[in-house]
């Protein structure tokens, strides 16, 4: 395989796209004659044709990176799963619609896509709809199309399954809410993003708990800062007290709380909750102001198994997979040097919980469908997958 060329055309895709850049080179490459252009697997490993590379221009071939990574930064397989099983039985009709999905996103931010690719219009479709919209629209295919099980979620016969290389489903998840920050930075400064991928990176970004509201009661100091009033400290004097001799005037000052956050990473919090509780740690972060030495995240199960101070939840790192206890969790956030005034903890909900009320707020935001209640005193909401 010519490796130079392929290489070439991913560095082309990563200088001309740069939001793209750390996402293309978090895919390690398999050379395989089995598969017929390029494909992806869910553990982030590229499969490519070696006669594919040979006989595609580089700006094309540029063009496909983009595309593989996008089946991958969209979460196709993941959401093939929840298909009706109907739908899931087909999938080369999946990998049909997934494909309209991302295409009319490329062709808009005028990528020189293969001139046998597919898109909506061919399928006289409306542009800018996902593809579980499109699928049960398709006529029924005969055309080969296989992006990989990384797309429609079915083994493909080129796949390696276990073997070496494979990208975690936390890693996978990290590296979306990169690129979704990378396209905002990107949209911010230069105004132009493809509307698809816009509506993708506010999906990946923007939490479901309204964290202001619940912040503002967890202590005194925390409700004057998120409804705007400020408090008065003798700590820092007035700048005004110079021009009055013998008087010290306090200043005023907006205070922030102090946050911990407890990750369930236990063996029954999947990718998808683990997603979700990601999500939240940027609601969160906003809220409190993104003060590094305000929050705390601990990745729990039955033991603490990280302490990170974080600015952005990119920085979380979660390990585990065993037990679930949050007691530990909440145990360890209060022993800490800076006690918190509120602690979340991110759950799925099956986990035992202090046998009674502590001096700090407790939040548990459950995850999923009809979790297990905790105590009356701890604060509950509900997070829907």
């Amino acid at each position: 395989m010519d490796r130079v060329k392929l290489l070439a055309a991913r560095y082309r895709a990563a200088t001309e796209r740069p939001y793209f850049a750390t996402a293309l080179y978090a895919l390690s490459i398999l050379p395989s004659a089995d598969v017929p252009t390029m494909g992806v697997d869910r553990h982030w490993r590229c499969y490519v044709s070696p006669d594919f590379v040979a006989a595609t221009p580089v700006p094309e071939l540029a063009a496909v990176w983009i595309h593989e990574v996008a089946h991958l930064l969209r979460d196709h397989h993941t959401r093939a799963d929840g298909l009706p099983a109907s739908d899931q039985r087909d999938r080369l009709r999946v990998n049909i619609a997934q494909d309209c999905e991302i295409n009319d996103d490329l062709l808009a931010d005028r990528l020189p896509l293969p001139s046998n690719r597919l898109e909506p219009r061919l399928f006289q479709l409306p542009s800018g709809r996902l593809f579980e919209e499109y699928v049960s629209h398709l006529p029924p295919q005969t055309r080969i199309v296989d992006c990989g099980s990384g797309a429609h979620g079915h083994p493909s016969p080129w796949d390696v399954g276990d073997g070496p290389a494979r990208l975690g489903p936390v890693e996978a998840e990290a590296l979306r809410r990169h690129t979704a920050e990378a396209m905002r930075a990107h949209l911010r400064a230069r105004g132009v993003l493809p509307a698809g991928w816009q509506r993708w990176a506010d999906q990946v970004l923007e939490p479901s708990v309204d964290w202001r509201r619940l912040l503002a009661g967890a202590v005194r100091e925390a409700v004057a800062w998120a409804g705007g009033a400020i408090d008065y400290t003798y700590q820092r004097p007035s700048r005004r007290t110079a021009a009055l001799r013998g008087v010290v005037l306090p200043s005023l000052r907006r205070p922030l709380p102090r946050v911990a956050i407890v990750i369930d990473t236990s063996g029954s919090m999947g990718e998808p909750e683990l997603a979700t509780a990601l999500a939240e740690v940027t609601g969160v972060l906003r809220e409190v102001g993104i003060r590094g030495n305000r929050v705390t995240v601990l990745a729990c199960d039955a033991d603490v198994h990280a302490v990170s101070q974080v600015t952005a939840a990119e920085q979380v790192t979660l390990t585990g997979g065993g037990g679930t206890d949050m007691r530990v969790g909440i145990t360890t956030a209060l022993a800490a040097r800076d006690r918190p005034n509120v602690v979340i903890v991110l759950t799925d909900g099956h986990t035992p919980w202090p046998a009674e009320p502590t001096s700090c707020r407790i939040i548990a935001a459950l995850i999923g469908s009809a979790p297990p209640e905790p105590p009356t005193w701890v604060e509950t909401i509900h997070i829907p997958l």
